[in-house]
């Protein structure tokens, strides 16, 4: 299937043309970016400081429903994905026990239903044998009355937490694979009788104990869906940000072939981007908005960080670093300084604190701010972490900003997930004349 995207600054806008099946689908965003960027840079900065694609009034709308959706980092991607090739997006249902997290998620990208429920909950399956030869023993069914009324689903999108494959004190759980939250996501979207199902995991799902991803694909096959998956990195698609996820995409009725999604990454892959493109123009923005106003620090990490500037220097010495973090290649990173010339490091949910990680601004003498951590991880600047007056708590914001997949990676998944179905449709096409 080919796919290419090409972008070119054309007055104040710039333009993305996505060629796909032999159409050129093209949108547009308002010029914002910094005027010495080349163009698809600058149509990607332009998206992170606020410039939104206008959606055509004709859009084939494409349902989709977002499991464990935290704050919407995936179910981002997936819509300008979807916009990409002139969709739109119609989330049918997201689920989440995180109440204001699903809140959210709805606020911003809209949804018809949504639920704060545990996933668990809303899927009945039994499933037969592990690995590569795992099958249902009868067809997963929906167990939530609600839920089953959502209708047809286009794609189905799921970010398990991957607790389950470290649960190394209860053995007997651990060997029922309907326990580990990945298999019960792979569950939920044969029940909803998805025609993609898109999952998210950290890299090291592949190497589990329990051997959960060649489950969810034995299942998957056993359903008739065809499977690919791969590891596909932020940086490697233009991000500012050294960040890895695993994806394992599934459609219904169609061999895609193993390597497909990593093959179809590499058609959209793009130089990575230094930090100063995501957060320059936020160095000293001031707002009494909490995403804008760096933690208060102990007076032992601010000397911490004086000692970095003082010196020059990115990595803090043995010698001033607590005991824990001493003498080992592992924490380098940990109260370093960030490099304003090369992508960050992976953001997490302790970015607030730099015993967490290397989150020390490189110009200031502070960590970064929620909204800069925020930028970093993908969300532009009309993604509302705030929607009616909710109130804020770091900690919070740390955890909707931290766990969330970066839309990039979102995009690169959902936009090979498209051009898969496309491929279908194509073929259905052809064999219909």
């Amino acid at each position: 299937m080919e796919l290419q995207q090409a972008f070119k600054r054309l007055g104040q806008q710039i333009m993305r043309g996505v060629h796909l099946g032999g159409e050129v689908y093209e949108t547009a965003v308002n010029d914002i970016a910094d005027v010495e960027l080349n163009d698809e840079a600058a149509f990607w900065q332009s998206m992170l400081r606020g410039s939104k694609i206008a959606q055509a009034k004709d859009a084939m709308p494409l349902r989709v429903v977002d499991a464990f959706c935290g704050s919407g980092g995936l179910g981002l991607g997936v819509t300008l994905a979807a916009e990409a090739i002139g969709r739109a997006v119609d989330f049918a249902a997201i689920v989440d026990t995180d109440a204001t997290a699903v809140h959210i998620h709805r606020h911003n990208l809209g949804a018809r239903k949504h639920f704060a429920a545990s996933v668990a909950s809303l899927v009945d399956f039994h499933v037969l044998e592990t690995g590569e030869n795992a099958s249902f023993g009868y067809k997963p069914e929906i167990v939530h009355e609600e839920l089953g009324r959502v209708g047809s689903v286009d794609m189905f999108i799921a970010g398990p937490p991957c607790q389950g494959h470290s649960n190394l004190n209860n053995h007997t759980r651990r060997q029922d694979p309907r326990n580990d939250l990945y298999v019960t996501a792979v569950a939920l979207g044969v029940a909803l009788g998805s025609e993609v199902i898109l999952l998210e995991n950290v890299p090291t799902v592949q190497n589990s104990h329990s051997d959960v991803v060649a489950t969810a694909a034995g299942l998957l096959r056993s359903a008739g869906y065809g499977v690919s998956m791969t590891v596909i990195r932020a940086d490697e698609l233009g991000a500012a940000q050294r960040r890895a996820r695993h994806f394992l995409l599934a459609v219904r009725g169609r061999n895609i072939g193993a390597t497909y999604l990593a093959l179809i990454g590499k058609r959209l892959s793009a130089p990575a981007m230094p930090l100063s493109w995501a957060i320059g123009d936020l160095v000293d923005k001031s707002s009494d908005s909490l995403l804008d106003i760096a933690p208060t620090l102990t007076p032992v990490n601010l000397a911490r960080i004086d000692y970095l500037f003082e010196h020059d220097i990115f990595d803090l010495p043995d010698d001033q670093r607590p005991d824990c973090h001493k003498n080992g290649t592992s924490y380098t990173a940990v109260y370093g300084r960030m490099h304003w010339d090369r992508p960050a490091q992976t953001i997490t949910t302790g970015f607030g604190t730099p015993g967490q990680g290397r989150y020390v601004h490189s110009l200031r003498r502070r960590v970064i701010t929620p909204r800069e951590a925020a930028r970093i991880q993908g969300f532009p600047d009309w993604f509302d972490f705030a929607p009616d007056d909710l109130p804020l708590k770091r900690k919070n914001l740390a955890k909707w900003i931290g766990d969330a997949v970066h839309p990039i990676l979102g995009y690169a998944a959902g936009l090979s997930a498209l051009a898969a179905v496309r491929e279908i449709d194509a073929i259905d096409l052809r064999s219909a004349a």
